[in-house]
């Protein structure tokens, strides 16, 4: 039977940053950085060739100086360059963050990963679902779910609403948790097995998104992005645990122990 170690791609031997993807995070804003920081670690340790992240200005030394790998910009007229795009951590719910959103959803043409407050903006302007690409990813923890999907009776309630959804609309979705659902487009449903109660700790999400952002820079199909991204999430946080404890374990730690999670996968 097929694990989730058999989704990773080996990577080819004549490899170089121009074949291993090229990521857009949108994140951070004013007083946010952090978000920014955690989600663009987590996709430069999952793999990805290169990455650029739009913030605000104000940002710009904290990410220059924190993640000196990426490239850092205050503007973008074209979505198109990139091949996927991650939204949402920190960029605010005002009606600049809903015109960018709106923006992004028009033009970009790659794969979507959305999170955090652009999940917020969907939930109060619904009919930006029937904006979203085929395959978008949508990370919500269980009051982001909400705002999307109203208030349900039980989990059980919860998670028959949100196949509905995946299914009208052609999305992927996590519902961030102990043992997170995954839900897929064509309705499937998976439970992860991976992470502990040690993450439920802030910048968890943000470290998530920026992981599935990598993999999708790096040309997995999102139903293999979501999945792998949401087991590498946990596996990283349950040696983060080792190594701290459920108490003393901070986001930090998960994204920086991503590359010991694949190691234990055998890559």
């Amino acid at each position: 039977m097929p694990t989730v170690s058999d989704l990773i791609r080996p990577r080819p031997f004549d490899a170089h940053k121009g074949t291993c993807g090229h990521a857009l995070l949108v994140a951070g804003s004013y007083g946010i950085a952090g978000c920014a920081v955690l989600a663009s670690r987590a996709c430069m340790r999952g793999g990805a060739g290169k990455l650029t992240v739009l913030t605000s200005s104000v940002n710009i030394p904290v990410l220059q100086t924190a993640v000196p790998e990426a490239i850092v910009r205050d503007h973008e007229d074209d979505f198109t360059r990139y091949d996927a795009i991650g939204i949402g951590p920190g960029i605010g719910t005002d009606d600049n963050a809903e015109r960018l959103l709106q923006r992004l959803l028009q033009s970009a043409d790659k794969p979507i990963v959305v999170d955090a407050d652009a999940l917020t903006i969907i939930g109060r302007n619904q009919q930006l679902l029937s904006s979203l690409p085929a395959d978008t990813i949508l990370t919500p923890h269980h009051l982001e779910l909400q705002r999307i999907i109203g208030v349900t009776a039980n989990p059980e309630s919860e998670l028959a609403t949100t196949r509905c959804l995946a299914t009208k609309h052609q999305l992927n979705i996590v519902i961030k948790g102990p043992h997170s659902a995954i839900v897929l487009s064509d309705g499937t449903v998976h439970h992860n097995t991976t992470g502990n109660q040690g993450m439920a700790t802030a910048g968890s999400g943000d470290v998530l998104t920026g992981l599935i952002l990598s993999l999708l820079a790096q040309h997995y199909p999102p139903q293999d992005a979501i999945r792998l991204g949401v087991y590498l999430h946990g596996l990283a946080g349950d040696i983060a645990a080792k190594e701290h404890s459920i108490y003393g374990m901070i986001a930090s730690d998960i994204a920086e122990n991503i590359g010991k999670a694949y190691r234990s996968m055998g890559y």
